[in-house]
């Protein structure tokens, strides 16, 4: 199975800079995609960006050209560097990954695995 640690959030200016990581351990080479998502209090968790087991990744429109999503050479760490901060982008972030389960798993099919969330706040 996998577990995720989530790290990196905290307080900064608008305008600034934070880099949040996403580690995940366990059966990691069954991870299919990894992303990150976050949630305000009062609204639903929102998509942000993911990386693909292939390395292609997606962003949300509000993020684009200002966060990017990268992972390490072993593929079981994913950054999200946050540059350009906006208050609007205060919320807690979530890692998220999707897994193959093995074929002695019941039930079968994809898993899907939330870590901790972390604090980001953009002072304005």
């Amino acid at each position: 199975h996998v577990q995720l640690q989530a790290s990196g959030g905290g307080l900064v200016q608008a305008g600034g800079s934070l880099r949040l990581s996403c580690t995940a351990s366990g059966t990691t080479f069954s991870i299919t995609r990894m992303g990150w998502y976050r949630q305000t209090p009062g609204n639903q968790r929102e998509f942000v960006g993911s990386i693909t087991s292939g390395g292609t990744t997606t962003y949300a429109d509000s993020v684009k050209a200002r966060f990017t999503i990268s992972r390490s050479n072993d593929k079981n760490t994913m950054y999200l560097q946050m540059n350009n901060l906006k208050p609007e982008d205060t919320a807690v972030y979530y890692c998220n990954a999707i897994r193959v389960r093995a074929m002695s798993e019941r039930p079968r099919g994809n898993q899907e695995i939330w870590g901790q969330g972390t604090q980001v706040t953009v002072s304005s």
